[in-house]
């Protein structure tokens, strides 16, 4: 079993950037008095400076407020789908695992059927069935992010049923349902949990994909994949700090979750470090 302390620089790194991004989202719109959609056309596309930390935009709008606000889209859209996946792909997976049998083979063919389409052009149609919004994102999101849950879910219930505490459990007459939601369920949370983690930032670059490609949010609304779409011709013409700080908030909270999942999963069961990876 490694070290609990070989983990120390990595959690507290990861703990010290999540900690700092939440109190960003948290703190900065209160404590800056400025409106994000506030146009200045006079100001656009200034340089990164003190009075603007990460420059302004093409219409003169601050792009520290636009990108904290993008992050607070982004992270409610990467939370909220992920905890909605995480829930139904756990249902799904511990519905298989214990139950067996048709009910196995027919939800592992939906799990199969929903696998054979792309993420993405999976929810492209989803979004394209309302109207563009937060929750339209995240049903697209959730969608199309419940399969690796189930299966993970899936084969522990399955290593766990051959377990004594089951057979004990069946011959005191406990019913398979009753099994799964008493004995197997529970067993099979903290996997579910660290799946959960590691889907956010994923959920989180799936939103800022659908942005980009203008099928997302609405295009006046700050999120990141928005500020990154909005910064295409701005790069072009040697502009790069609209493109810039966008993408860091996208790639520092991947990177912080992955380390703090990665000791999380360690922790978990450090011989099987790679069942769990989605």
């Amino acid at each position: 079993m490694a070290d609990p302390r070989t983990h120390r620089p990595r959690l507290w790194s990861s703990a010290a950037t999540v900690g700092v991004l939440l109190l960003a989202v948290l703190l900065v719109p209160p404590l800056v008095q400025l409106d994000e959609q506030a146009v200045d056309l006079s100001r656009k596309l200034l340089p990164p400076s003190w009075e603007h930390p990460f420059g302004t935009d093409d219409l003169g709008r601050d792009l520290l407020l636009r990108c904290v606000y993008g992050l607070r889209i982004s992270l409610l859209v990467g939370l909220v789908a992920a905890l909605v996946a995480t829930v139904v792909g756990t249902a799904v997976g511990a519905a298989a695992g214990a139950l067996g049998g048709w009910t196995d083979r027919t939800l592992m063919r939906l799990v199969d059927a929903f696998s054979s389409v792309p993420h993405l052009l999976l929810g492209i149609f989803v979004v394209a069935l309302f109207r563009p919004g937060v929750w339209p994102v995240i049903a697209s999101v959730a969608v199309t992010h419940w399969l690796s849950t189930a299966r993970i879910v899936r084969s522990e219930v399955l290593s766990l049923r051959t377990r004594p505490f089951v057979d004990a459990a069946v011959s005191g007459g406990a019913t398979r349902w009753r099994v799964a939601v008493r004995h197997l369920l529970p067993a099979v949370l903290p996997q579910a949990g660290l799946a959960a983690v590691l889907m956010v930032p994923h959920a989180m670059w799936h939103e800022s994909a659908l942005s980009f490609l203008g099928l997302g949010l609405p295009s006046h609304q700050a999120s990141l994949g928005n500020l990154v779409q909005n910064a295409r011709s701005s790069l072009l013409t040697g502009h790069w700090w609209p493109t810039l700080f966008p993408g860091l908030l996208l790639i520092l909270p991947t990177l912080a979750i992955a380390g703090l999942a990665g000791v999380w999963r360690d922790r978990l069961n450090p011989r099987r470090r790679s069942e769990l990876t989605l």
